[in-house]
């Protein structure tokens, strides 16, 4: 990519009404089309969406959890590919305890669901699938490294520039705009 289009792609990525939340980037940019990012995987695309009533029933069945836990264990099982929002849980949560299916409790100022026999009875009727591997299921393992060591890249650039001296964040930014460069100079080289 020549240095007019590496500027070009530069301003578009940090144009505000490209910001999404939850993306990689310093100001939450989504990186559309990168095959990576939020909602992203498999080339690009978004990726499928997990079923969370049916993720609840399947991670409850091993053990009571709190619903901010259940996104954190999603995600993880995923590798990153999929996140629930709190505004899917929640209301899902409710639903399925209004249905019987958990019970929740109150506990030191948090909700811990479990399972209830109806719920263990409708999670049997499912199947043995859990909803965790039928969102990773084709996904190229190279691309889950590839976007785990992009979110490192991440995490390691955002504690320098929070914690880092003018000095470091310098040198910081020296390294990412090499790195960037370096990329590039990948794909020219096809």
């Amino acid at each position: 990519m020549c240095r007019e289009h590496e500027d070009q792609h530069d301003q578009q990525l940090h144009d505000p009404r490209r910001r999404m939340r939850g993306g990689f980037g310093p100001r939450g940019e989504h990186f559309a089309g990168w095959g990576f990012g939020p909602g992203r995987g498999r080339g690009g695309g978004r990726a499928r969406r997990g079923d969370v009533r049916a993720a609840i029933l399947a991670l409850l069945a091993e053990r009571p959890m709190h619903g901010y836990e259940m996104i954190q264990e999603l995600e993880q099982r995923t590798g990153g590919l999929w996140r629930p929002s709190p505004g899917s849980i929640y209301p899902a949560l409710q639903l399925l305890e209004e249905s019987g299916l958990i019970a929740g409790n109150d506990e030191n100022g948090k909700r811990l669901f479990t399972l209830t026999d109806e719920g263990r009875a409708e999670l049997e009727r499912g199947g043995n699938t859990t909803p965790w591997d039928d969102v990773t299921r084709g996904v190229d393992p190279g691309h889950r490294r590839f976007r785990e060591a992009i979110g490192q890249v991440v995490v390691a650039a955002g504690q320098v520039g929070s914690a880092g001296s003018e000095e470091q964040k310098t040198q910081a930014l020296e390294v990412l705009a090499e790195t960037r460069r370096k990329l590039y100079a990948i794909l020219a080289a096809e």
